[in-house]
C-alpha cells in the first residue's frame, strides 16, 4: 500500500505537503497552536522547552510546514492548556502525512483486523526501515524535497506501530523474490531490510511468504493489491498504480481478489521456506 506498486514502497505523488488537500487541515493547527500559545504568554522558545522541541519545528508546525508528530499535539494540549482544542483535530492530522490517494487506505490499515498484501515492485511499506524507506523517496521522480521526504519516512514508521497493537491484526504477505534482490540504497541498506523482514516474519500474528521468479505458474500477472478485513469481516481490496488507486467494496470484485491470494498464496514458498530463503540471500550479500 502507498506506493506505484500497491506495496508501500514510497513510489509516491511528486506534490509537496501544502499542495495537497489536507493543507487546510494544518492551516488550523497551526493557526490554533498559535493562538493557544499566544494566549499563554510563551514565546516559541519558551513553549518548545516545555513540549522538548526547537522553536524552529514549532515554527514550522505554525505555519503548516510541517505535519507534527502525535506525542507533540499530547504535550502542546496539555502545556497550553487547551482542554481538547488540539487533540480534537489530532485524527486529521495524522491523515494530513500522507499523500490524498493513501489517506482513505492508511485509516482503514490502521483499523484492520487482517491484512494481506502481495508486492512486486517493493518491500511492502508495513516492512521497511527507515533507510529502506528515504532511499526509495530518494529515487522519486519528480523529485521530493528533503522536508517532504523525512514527513513521509516518519509517516511510515507510524504506520509500523500496528505491527505491535494487541490484539495483533493478522498480516499475510507474498513478496516476489526480485523485490528481495533488488538493493534499493546499496546492499548495507538491502541487508538492513531483509533482517527486518525476518524479524517480522518470526512475530506469530505475521506469515511472510517469497514468490520464486523461477514458478512457471503465478496468479498474480495482474499486479499488486491488499486485502483489507474489517471488523465486522467485510473486506475491501486497495488498487495501485502511478499515484492513483481503487478501493473496491463491490462483494464479488472483492472475492475475485481474495480467491487470487489464496492461489497466489499456495504457489509461493511456505512461510518457513521463505524465512530460509531469506536468510540464505543474506548470506549472500
Amino acid at each position: 500500500m502507498e506506493s506505484g506498486s500497491g506495496t508501500g514502497s514510497g513510489v509516491e505523488s511528486g506534490k509537496r505537503p501544502e499542495d495537497e488537500p489536507g493543507a487546510g487541515v494544518m492551516t488550523a493547527f497551526g493557526r490554533q497552536l498559535k493562538l493557544l500559545r499566544l494566549r499563554a504568554g510563551l514565546d516559541r522558545a519558551e513553549f518548545g522547552k516545555r513540549v522538548g522541541y526547537a522553536a524552529q519545528s514549532v515554527a514550522s508546525f505554525e505555519q503548516g510546514r510541517r505535519i507534527p508528530q502525535p506525542e507533540f499535539i499530547d504535550k502542546a494540549d496539555a502545556v497550553l492548556e487547551a482542554g481538547g482544542l488540539l487533540l480534537a483535530l489530532k485524527e486529521e492530522v495524522a491523515r494530513a502525512q500522507y499523500p490524498p490517494f493513501f489517506r482513505d487506505a492508511a485509516r482503514l490499515e490502521a483499523k484492520a483486523l487482517e491484512l494481506f498484501l502481495y508486492a512486486v515492485s517493493a518491500v511492502p511499506g508495513l516492512l521497511q526501515t527507515e533507510e529502506y524507506t528515504r532511499a526509495l523517496l530518494a529515487m522519486r521522480r519528480p523529485l521530493l524535497d528533503e522536508d517532504t521526504i523525512e514527513q513521509r519516512v516518519s509517516a511510515r514508521v507510524a504506520r509500523q506501530e500496528i505491527l505491535n497493537r494487541w490484539p495483533a491484526p493478522l498480516m499475510s504477505f507474498v513478496i516476489e523474490e526480485a523485490v528481495l534482490r533488488r538493493p534499493f540504497g546499496g546492499r548495507p541498506v538491502l541487508r538492513g531490510v531483509l533482517e527486518q523482514i525476518l524479524l517480522v516474519g518470526h512475530q506469530r500474528s505475521v506469515e511472510i511468504q517469497v514468490m520464486p521468479t523461477d514458478r512457471e505458474d503465478n496468479a498474480g500477472l495482474d499486479g499488486p493489491f491488499t486485502l483489507i478485513t474489517r471488523k465486522g469481516g467485510d473486506q475491501i481490496a486497495y488498487l495501485e498504480v502511478q499515484g492513483r488507486s481503487i478501493l473496491l467494496t463491490d462483494r464479488d470484485e472483492v472475492r475475485s481478489v481474495a480467491a487470487r491470494y489464496g492461489i497466489i498464496r499456495s504457489q509461493a514458498l511456505t512461510p518457513r521456506e521463505s524465512l530460509g530463503f531469506i536468510e540464505k540471500l543474506l548470506g549472500e550479500l
